[in-house]
Protein backbone atom coordinates (compact mmCIF):
# COMPACT_ATOMS: atom_id res chain seq x y z
CA UNK A 1 0.00 0.00 0.00
CA UNK A 2 1.09 3.40 -0.68
CA UNK A 3 2.07 5.86 2.04
CA UNK A 4 0.15 9.34 2.38
CA UNK A 5 3.04 11.41 2.00
CA UNK A 6 4.43 9.98 -0.84
CA UNK A 7 3.68 11.17 -4.01
CA UNK A 8 3.09 9.13 -7.70
CA UNK A 9 6.66 9.08 -8.67
CA UNK A 10 7.76 7.96 -5.42
CA UNK A 11 5.03 5.03 -4.76
CA UNK A 12 6.31 3.65 -8.57
CA UNK A 13 9.94 3.50 -7.57
CA UNK A 14 9.61 2.22 -4.16
CA UNK A 15 7.43 -0.63 -5.34
CA UNK A 16 9.20 -1.72 -8.03
CA UNK A 17 12.37 -1.91 -5.89
CA UNK A 18 10.65 -3.64 -3.37
CA UNK A 19 9.21 -5.93 -5.18
CA UNK A 20 12.20 -6.65 -7.65
CA UNK A 21 9.64 -6.96 -11.01
CA UNK A 22 8.04 -5.14 -13.56
CA UNK A 23 6.50 -8.38 -15.92
CA UNK A 24 4.83 -7.16 -18.57
CA UNK A 25 1.67 -8.23 -20.22
CA UNK A 26 2.29 -8.49 -24.06
CA UNK A 27 -1.12 -9.99 -26.15
CA UNK A 28 -1.46 -9.88 -29.70
CA UNK A 29 -5.65 -9.90 -29.91
CA UNK A 30 -8.23 -8.38 -27.77
CA UNK A 31 -8.21 -10.63 -25.04
CA UNK A 32 -9.21 -10.02 -21.68
CA UNK A 33 -6.08 -8.42 -19.74
CA UNK A 34 -7.09 -9.20 -16.59
CA UNK A 35 -6.76 -12.89 -15.84
CA UNK A 36 -3.33 -11.64 -16.23
CA UNK A 37 -3.02 -8.79 -13.92
CA UNK A 38 -4.52 -11.12 -11.17
CA UNK A 39 -2.08 -13.66 -11.73
CA UNK A 40 0.75 -11.16 -11.54
CA UNK A 41 -1.17 -9.07 -8.13
CA UNK A 42 -1.25 -12.84 -6.52
CA UNK A 43 2.52 -13.49 -7.62
CA UNK A 44 3.32 -10.54 -5.19
CA UNK A 45 3.72 -7.96 -8.63
CA UNK A 46 2.85 -4.27 -7.29
CA UNK A 47 3.95 -2.59 -10.63
CA UNK A 48 3.41 -4.42 -14.15
CA UNK A 49 3.73 -2.96 -17.55
CA UNK A 50 0.94 -3.36 -20.47
CA UNK A 51 2.76 -2.69 -24.23
CA UNK A 52 1.37 -0.15 -26.49
CA UNK A 53 1.42 -2.87 -29.07
CA UNK A 54 -1.18 -4.92 -27.08
CA UNK A 55 -4.66 -4.44 -29.17
CA UNK A 56 -6.81 -1.90 -27.08
CA UNK A 57 -3.83 -1.41 -24.45
CA UNK A 58 -5.12 1.68 -23.02
CA UNK A 59 -8.69 0.68 -22.30
CA UNK A 60 -6.60 -2.45 -21.07
CA UNK A 61 -4.66 -0.14 -18.80
CA UNK A 62 -7.85 1.80 -17.42
CA UNK A 63 -9.52 -1.62 -16.75
CA UNK A 64 -6.33 -2.45 -14.44
CA UNK A 65 -5.86 1.05 -12.65
CA UNK A 66 -9.38 1.11 -11.88
CA UNK A 67 -9.57 -2.83 -10.91
CA UNK A 68 -6.25 -2.73 -8.38
CA UNK A 69 -6.16 1.16 -7.34
CA UNK A 70 -4.16 2.27 -4.51
CA UNK A 71 -3.17 -2.05 -4.90
CA UNK A 72 -1.18 -2.25 -7.80
CA UNK A 73 0.37 0.52 -10.65
CA UNK A 74 0.35 0.18 -14.34
CA UNK A 75 2.99 1.18 -16.71
CA UNK A 76 2.52 1.38 -20.14
CA UNK A 77 5.57 0.29 -22.48
CA UNK A 78 6.96 0.99 -25.79
CA UNK A 79 5.14 4.30 -25.16
CA UNK A 80 7.14 6.40 -28.53
CA UNK A 81 5.73 9.91 -28.53
CA UNK A 82 4.49 12.75 -26.18
CA UNK A 83 0.82 12.35 -27.18
CA UNK A 84 0.73 8.60 -26.98
CA UNK A 85 2.06 9.71 -23.31
CA UNK A 86 -0.48 11.72 -22.49
CA UNK A 87 -3.44 9.43 -23.48
CA UNK A 88 -1.87 6.61 -21.02
CA UNK A 89 -1.83 9.08 -18.29
CA UNK A 90 -5.36 10.39 -18.78
CA UNK A 91 -6.15 6.61 -18.88
CA UNK A 92 -4.74 5.88 -15.91
CA UNK A 93 -1.45 4.48 -16.52
CA UNK A 94 0.78 5.86 -13.08
CA UNK A 95 4.43 4.71 -15.62
CA UNK A 96 5.60 5.18 -18.99
CA UNK A 97 8.13 2.98 -19.93
CA UNK A 98 10.47 3.69 -23.28
CA UNK A 99 12.10 1.64 -25.48
CA UNK A 100 14.78 4.01 -26.25
CA UNK A 101 15.72 7.63 -24.81
CA UNK A 102 12.89 9.86 -25.66
CA UNK A 103 12.95 13.42 -24.54
CA UNK A 104 9.26 14.60 -25.38
CA UNK A 105 7.95 11.44 -23.66
CA UNK A 106 9.83 12.14 -20.30
CA UNK A 107 9.19 16.28 -20.41
CA UNK A 108 5.78 15.29 -20.59
CA UNK A 109 5.57 12.67 -18.33
CA UNK A 110 7.52 14.93 -15.43
CA UNK A 111 5.45 17.65 -16.34
CA UNK A 112 1.98 15.30 -15.22
CA UNK A 113 4.44 13.76 -12.26
CA UNK A 114 4.10 10.16 -13.88
CA UNK A 115 7.65 8.77 -13.27
CA UNK A 116 9.76 7.14 -16.80
CA UNK A 117 11.59 4.18 -16.57
CA UNK A 118 13.89 4.73 -20.34
CA UNK A 119 15.12 2.02 -22.76
CA UNK A 120 18.45 2.80 -23.04
CA UNK A 121 21.77 0.69 -23.44
CA UNK A 122 25.11 2.47 -24.22
CA UNK A 123 26.59 4.82 -21.55
CA UNK A 124 25.89 7.70 -23.80
CA UNK A 125 22.30 6.83 -23.69
CA UNK A 126 22.18 6.14 -20.41
CA UNK A 127 23.80 9.92 -19.88
CA UNK A 128 20.74 11.28 -21.78
CA UNK A 129 18.03 9.10 -19.89
CA UNK A 130 19.18 10.69 -16.40
CA UNK A 131 19.76 14.63 -18.01
CA UNK A 132 16.04 14.16 -19.17
CA UNK A 133 14.73 13.45 -16.03
CA UNK A 134 14.34 9.49 -16.18
CA UNK A 135 13.47 7.83 -12.80
CA UNK A 136 15.10 4.36 -13.75
CA UNK A 137 16.99 3.44 -17.47
CA UNK A 138 15.60 0.21 -18.18
CA UNK A 139 18.53 -1.76 -20.40
CA UNK A 140 17.61 -3.39 -23.56
CA UNK A 141 18.43 -5.78 -24.60
CA UNK A 142 19.67 -7.00 -21.48
CA UNK A 143 20.74 -10.34 -22.34
CA UNK A 144 23.07 -8.62 -25.18
CA UNK A 145 25.65 -7.15 -22.34
CA UNK A 146 24.95 -9.68 -19.82
CA UNK A 147 25.02 -9.33 -15.91
CA UNK A 148 28.86 -7.64 -16.14
CA UNK A 149 27.63 -4.77 -18.41
CA UNK A 150 25.62 -3.67 -15.29
CA UNK A 151 28.29 -3.62 -12.99
CA UNK A 152 30.35 -1.18 -15.82
CA UNK A 153 27.61 1.00 -16.18
CA UNK A 154 27.11 1.34 -12.43
CA UNK A 155 30.95 2.76 -11.80
CA UNK A 156 30.31 5.38 -14.02
CA UNK A 157 26.83 6.22 -12.78
CA UNK A 158 26.44 5.33 -9.21
CA UNK A 159 23.50 6.98 -8.76
CA UNK A 160 21.92 5.41 -11.83
CA UNK A 161 19.10 3.02 -11.12
CA UNK A 162 19.04 0.20 -13.57
CA UNK A 163 16.29 -2.29 -14.59
CA UNK A 164 17.43 -5.21 -17.31
CA UNK A 165 15.38 -6.53 -19.94
CA UNK A 166 15.70 -8.84 -22.52
CA UNK A 167 17.46 -11.96 -21.83
CA UNK A 168 15.85 -12.27 -18.16
CA UNK A 169 15.59 -15.63 -17.00
CA UNK A 170 15.54 -17.49 -13.46
CA UNK A 171 19.73 -18.40 -14.39
CA UNK A 172 20.32 -15.15 -14.49
CA UNK A 173 18.03 -12.92 -12.31
CA UNK A 174 20.03 -13.00 -9.55
CA UNK A 175 23.33 -12.50 -11.13
CA UNK A 176 22.24 -8.85 -12.29
CA UNK A 177 20.49 -7.84 -8.93
CA UNK A 178 24.66 -8.58 -7.99
CA UNK A 179 25.85 -6.77 -10.40
CA UNK A 180 23.99 -3.30 -9.60
CA UNK A 181 20.28 -3.81 -11.24
CA UNK A 182 17.55 -2.78 -8.94
CA UNK A 183 15.03 -4.94 -10.26
CA UNK A 184 14.61 -7.01 -13.49
CA UNK A 185 11.69 -6.86 -16.09
CA UNK A 186 10.52 -8.85 -19.16
CA UNK A 187 7.84 -9.82 -21.15
CA UNK A 188 8.41 -13.45 -22.36
CA UNK A 189 10.10 -14.94 -18.67
CA UNK A 190 6.55 -14.14 -17.65
CA UNK A 191 4.06 -14.58 -20.52
CA UNK A 192 5.11 -18.21 -21.95
CA UNK A 193 2.34 -19.15 -23.88
CA UNK A 194 2.84 -22.68 -23.84
CA UNK A 195 3.18 -22.77 -20.05
CA UNK A 196 0.19 -20.62 -19.79
CA UNK A 197 -1.87 -22.48 -21.84
CA UNK A 198 -0.78 -26.40 -19.81
CA UNK A 199 -1.16 -25.16 -16.34
CA UNK A 200 -3.14 -21.61 -16.80
CA UNK A 201 -2.83 -18.48 -14.94
CA UNK A 202 -1.30 -19.98 -12.37
CA UNK A 203 2.29 -20.07 -14.13
CA UNK A 204 2.32 -16.80 -14.01
CA UNK A 205 2.00 -16.90 -10.41
CA UNK A 206 4.24 -18.73 -9.65
CA UNK A 207 6.61 -17.77 -11.95
CA UNK A 208 6.38 -14.08 -10.94
CA UNK A 209 6.25 -15.21 -7.17
CA UNK A 210 9.68 -17.24 -7.82
CA UNK A 211 11.32 -14.17 -9.43
CA UNK A 212 10.59 -12.02 -6.69
CA UNK A 213 11.98 -14.71 -4.12
CA UNK A 214 15.23 -14.54 -6.22
CA UNK A 215 15.39 -11.23 -6.40
CA UNK A 216 14.85 -10.59 -2.24
CA UNK A 217 17.02 -13.67 -1.45
CA UNK A 218 19.84 -12.20 -3.56
CA UNK A 219 19.51 -8.33 -2.29
CA UNK A 220 19.56 -9.92 1.18
CA UNK A 221 23.03 -11.25 0.65
CA UNK A 222 24.50 -7.85 -0.75
CA UNK A 223 27.21 -6.47 1.47
CA UNK A 224 26.13 -3.29 3.19
CA UNK A 225 27.27 0.00 1.70
CA UNK A 226 29.44 1.88 4.13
Amino acid sequence: MARSDENLKEIVIRQTKATGVLPCVKLKSREDIMPYARAMYEGGARVIEVTMTTPGALEAIEQVSSEFAGRMWVAAGTVLDACSAREVILHGGSLIVNPAVIPEVIDLANRYGVPVYSGAFTATECLDAMRAGASMVKIFPAGLGGPKYMTNLKMVFPEINLIPSGGISADNAAEFIRCGACAVSGARTFMNRECIAQEGFEWITRQVSKFIDIVHKTKQDLPELP
